[in-house]
């Protein structure tokens, strides 16, 4: 089956950083310190230096700060080709097949990302890259697949961004199998603040109401893009949406 890039979807606001979710349920919260390596949170340069060879973990480190600074300049060719490095290094670390997983999906090579995405999660237990694995999942045209890990997201200890991605991934997914009543549902278990304009809020808003114009709610769907210009004019196409609905 060729690979797609999800359907309507705003443009992804989030840019997913290796090592920033929060560990498995029922484990004791960390005092964040500071890592040795500025470019590198302190868990991913443990996980590092916990799974290299002694001998390569310097070569491990310096790849790894690499492919994380290429993902933050949006280099992802750049940062593919230093996470496939890092992994050839230490193919055993949860933190190195992460940081290629995101590289892959930054480039749309959704096949490829939930692989090593997958790894990942098996590796270390964590769910806060649930969303890239259920986005993956959806653009590779199995949405069915994706409901269950975005959901997974809402009970886990990760932060309210993810959790937002989380929602708006499941929704997504619910609205693509013509279930848009579920997909409210679950849109609606995210609390937004309606007096910022949190670019995950922003995103919730979107996509609630790309639901319901899908879903044939047309009043209900330009109140929700109105909703996103009023906080931020050129956020997605949300104007142009916002416009269509109003001349038809």
């Amino acid at each position: 089956m060729p690979e797609r890039r999800p359907r309507n979807r705003p443009p992804r606001g989030r840019r997913p950083r290796p090592g920033g979710g929060k560990p498995p349920r029922g484990a004791p919260p960390e005092r964040p310190r500071p890592s040795k390596r500025s470019g590198l949170a302190r868990e991913v340069e443990a996980d590092l230096r916990a799974t290299a060879r002694p001998a390569q973990v310097g070569e491990a480190l310096d790849e790894a700060e690499r492919a994380v600074d290429s993902l933050a300049r949006e280099r992802f060719a750049d940062a593919e080709r230093s996470a496939s490095r890092l992994k050839s290094l230490v193919p055993r670390s949860g933190a190195a097949r992460e940081i290629l997983g995101i590289a892959y999906y930054r480039r749309g090579r959704f096949r490829e990302a939930l692989r090593e995405l997958q790894a990942y999660r098996r590796l270390t237990g964590r769910s806060d890259q649930n969303h890239l694995i259920a986005d993956c999942h959806r653009a590779l045209g199995a949405p069915e697949k994706a409901v269950p890990l975005a959901r997974e997201v809402l009970g886990a200890r990760v932060s309210p961004e993810v959790k937002a991605e989380a929602v708006v991934v499941a929704a997504s997914a619910l609205a693509d199998l013509g279930r848009y009543e579920e997909a409210l549902t679950v849109l609606r278990r995210f609390r937004t603040d309606p007096r910022s304009s949190r670019p995950y809020d922003l995103r919730v808003w979107y996509v609630t109401g790309d639901v319901l114009e899908r879903a044939g709610q047309r009043q209900a769907a330009a109140e929700e893009f109105r909703r996103v210009v009023r906080h931020e004019a050129d956020a997605f196409d949300a104007a142009e949406r916002l416009a269509a609905l109003s001349e038809r």
